[in-house]
């Protein structure tokens, strides 16, 4: 499968860290030219360096939430690289809390960052997809998108519209070749959740915890095969599935998962805590 990907143009949002990074190692490896964005132009630097010892990469140092960066992002992707043929969009922004507590500019960083700019991207990289003969765009949301969870309402809701936005959009673009595809991971070992354990709700800790790299393999997959979306872990995907299919179930299940979550997150603290001394 690696083979298929090369000299094909990848654009990573998200990519100095985390799943953007570990996606970004993936595509490097299979040979594709990169186009890599984060905000961070430091960090940007360091992986694009890491990578271009192995293929072709264009790090562009941007806020995905703002609409005259992102068309500069796709001409300079066509510079570059003359065409585009996959489009992840990654980037990610959470900020947790209860409702009432969050500021309301948080709010809509979250909203503008998760799915504004998914929406915005695919829509300026669909043309140039269609004369490059296809591809694939793919959206990371997050299990928080196909289930609510306390204290990360407006990041469900983005999650969510995400979610739904890919499933439209693959319907409006049935006949073209065009892939979309969504991926829903539940808790991934990464600084997103890991640097403020405290701060992330008991119940996310009670689903099997992913590495980046399990994620990033599973993104580079759903580029090239049937599927529509991809829970990870599965086990996840179906407790969500029936958490929303059947809301008094999910208010018996909730407070176990909670006591499961609180558990997990009381040992990760203390192993954290021995590692650091």
């Amino acid at each position: 499968m690696n083979n298929y990907f090369q000299d094909k143009t990848v654009i990573v949002t998200g990519a100095s860290k985390g799943v953007g990074a570990a996606t970004a190692r993936i595509f490097a490896n299979a040979r594709a030219n990169l186009v890599i964005v984060a905000r961070n132009p430091a960090a940007l630097k360091a992986i694009s360096d890491e990578l271009q010892v192995k293929t072709r990469v264009m790090p562009v140092a941007m806020d995905v939430s703002n609409y005259s960066e992102c068309e500069n992002l796709i001409s300079r992707s066509i510079i570059e690289f003359s065409s585009i043929h996959f489009l992840i969009n990654n980037a990610g922004c959470h900020k947790r809390g209860l409702v009432e507590d969050v500021d309301p500019i948080d709010h809509g960083e979250m909203i503008d960052v998760n799915l504004k700019a998914p929406i915005i991207l695919s829509r300026m990289v669909i043309p140039h997809m269609r004369k490059s003969g296809g591809g694939a765009i793919i959206n990371v949301s997050s299990l928080a998108g196909r289930t609510p969870v306390p204290g990360s309402a407006s990041y469900s809701a983005s999650k969510s519209g995400l979610r739904a936005f890919t499933y439209s959009l693959a319907s409006e673009l049935k006949d073209s070749q065009i892939k979309l595809g969504v991926i829903s991971p539940g808790p991934i070992n990464t600084g997103f959740i890991m640097s403020n354990i405290d701060a992330v709700s008991d119940i996310t800790f009670s689903q099997p915890i992913s590495t980046p790299n399990k994620v990033a393999k599973e993104i580079l997959k759903l580029c090239v095969n049937k599927r529509q979306e991809k829970s990870i872990p599965m086990i996840s995907g179906f407790l969500t599935t029936i958490t929303y299919l059947f809301p008094r179930f999910s208010s018996f299940l909730q407070p176990l998962l909670e006591a499961k979550g609180r558990r997990v997150k009381e040992k990760l603290k203390i192993r954290n805590k021995n590692i650091s001394l």
